[in-house]
């Protein structure tokens, strides 16, 4: 572990993951390695790797904050619940990931390869936070319907965590996707993060009697 105070090494690995996604945002996964984020920061190669073993736990470390982020928003969703019909409920959780591209563009399209080259316990710090989007999640349905059981909660929950396992794909296609499509007669408009996520809690919340 590298040395220093508690503060300085969380310092250290927000500048690390600032740099990673920085990186992603423009190269993608496989253009983010150690060396292009040591040239981003003020820390060495052997110094980056006191804090994380590979390139695939600072893109789960990046995640991670992600989620955090995401689950802050929705966990202040909770309290609003209760006054909200399907279309507002609906609207609000669709504002919480519509500027979340980083977190489901992981999440759609590399987290398995995240998850074989990282710690366990690096992979449970992920896990950790899903858990709590679960919770929040359930929170905001036994707010916004006094009635909902365990039950419903828990098929909520399992149906849009696959739905957001997909949804990025849908929302952002390359020019070589768009010739490929177009050769295959396939036309398909491309809806905004938020249209897609509106669009699939829509069909999944059940309507207030």
């Amino acid at each position: 572990m590298p040395k220093g105070s508690p503060e300085l090494t969380e310092k250290r690995k927000n500048e690390i993951l600032d740099a990673c996604e920085k990186i992603y945002k423009t190269q993608g996964f496989y253009g983010v390695n150690i060396k292009e984020i040591s040239t981003e920061i003020s820390l060495t190669r052997p110094s980056i790797y006191n804090y994380f073993e590979t390139k695939e736990e600072i893109l789960l470390g990046l995640l991670v904050r992600k989620y955090e982020s995401w689950c802050e928003a929705l966990e202040k969703i909770a309290g609003l619940a209760g006054n909200l019909d399907r279309i507002g409920l609906s609207q609000h959780i669709a504002h919480t990931l519509e500027d979340q591209e980083t977190l489901l563009r992981i999440l759609n399209m590399n987290l398995f390869e995240i998850e074989l080259n990282s710690r366990i316990e690096r992979l449970a710090e992920f896990k950790v936070q899903f858990k709590r989007s679960i919770a929040a999640f359930c929170a905001i349905l036994h707010a916004y319907k006094a009635d909902v059981t365990d039950e419903e909660c828990g098929a909520f929950c399992e149906t849009f965590s696959a739905f957001l396992f997909g949804v990025f794909p849908f929302t952002k296609h390359t020019e070589k996707q768009n010739a490929a499509m177009q050769m295959a007669g396939v036309y398909m408009e491309e809806a905004s993060i938020y249209e897609m996520v509106f669009r699939c809690l829509m069909k999944l919340l059940p309507e207030k009697e």
